[in-house]
């Protein structure tokens, strides 16, 4: 946890800086991580990062928050996940806001100083950091498939935690959740998304499973959704 916080000291009073040569705040860039770290693994938007990070009486323009992402994203300290953006035969409409991620979420608990005794305390947070970690191990994999990583969220509601879409078309969909009361919830959700796609010219997910901590897993057949534990996740 000290390197880590380490770490993200160098970043925000020096790294960012050399990165093309142009001075920023490295108090702001502090705020700015630990805004990010307090939104992990959701679509916060640019306008409340940057609300964050003014303070009162201190705002910060967007535009501002939009370039303070992009050096921290040039650094290789965050990585946004993009949305899903089939086309849809209906009238459903898509969000388009990428999911913000630390490319680690180890960085996020440095750079909000959390403990342990904390982290377990919160089981909301532990659950976006596990999310944060799930989605970590699919774009390592995805890209030694030749695959990307995005989310799916509708405006009525309905949300997937990871769609990985290969080059040649195919897709699977993955809800990501704590435990297994959270199962039934994950297997509505990514079946609900395999209806949605019926109408579109992207044609049957690959695969769709729920992925959790720990325990048994299993494959589901055609169109029926399989749970997999963390630790059998592979390219």
């Amino acid at each position: 946890m000290r390197v880590n916080r380490g770490y993200l000291e160098d970043v925000r009073r020096t790294d960012i800086s050399r990165l093309d040569g142009k001075s920023r705040d490295p108090v702001r860039i502090g705020r700015l991580m630990q805004s990010l770290a307090r939104n992990v693994g959701t679509p916060v938007s640019l306008a409340r990062l940057a609300a964050d990070v003014g303070g009162p009486g201190a705002e910060m323009k967007t535009d501002t928050a939009a370039e303070y992402l992009n050096a921290l994203e040039r650094l290789m300290v965050v990585e946004h996940q993009p949305a899903w953006r089939p086309h849809l035969h209906s009238r459903t409409t898509l969000r388009s806001t990428p999911v913000r991620h630390f490319v680690d979420p180890s960085l996020a608990v440095a750079a909000l100083r959390a403990s342990p005794a904390q982290l377990a305390a919160d089981l909301e947070f532990f659950g976006f950091l596990f999310e944060a970690m799930v989605i970590r191990d699919l774009r390592v994999y995805a890209q030694a498939s030749d695959a990307e990583v995005f989310h799916y969220r509708e405006k009525d509601g309905l949300e997937v935690d990871a769609i990985v879409e290969a080059t040649d078309g195919r897709w699977a969909a993955f809800e990501i959740k704590l435990g297994d009361r959270w199962v039934d919830d994950g297997t509505k959700s990514l079946r609900r998304l395999a209806k949605r796609m019926e109408n579109s010219d992207y044609g049957p997910p690959s695969a769709l499973a729920v992925i959790l901590p720990s325990g048994y897993g299993y494959a589901g057949g055609a169109m029926d959704v399989g749970v997999i534990p963390v630790c059998a996740l592979g390219p």
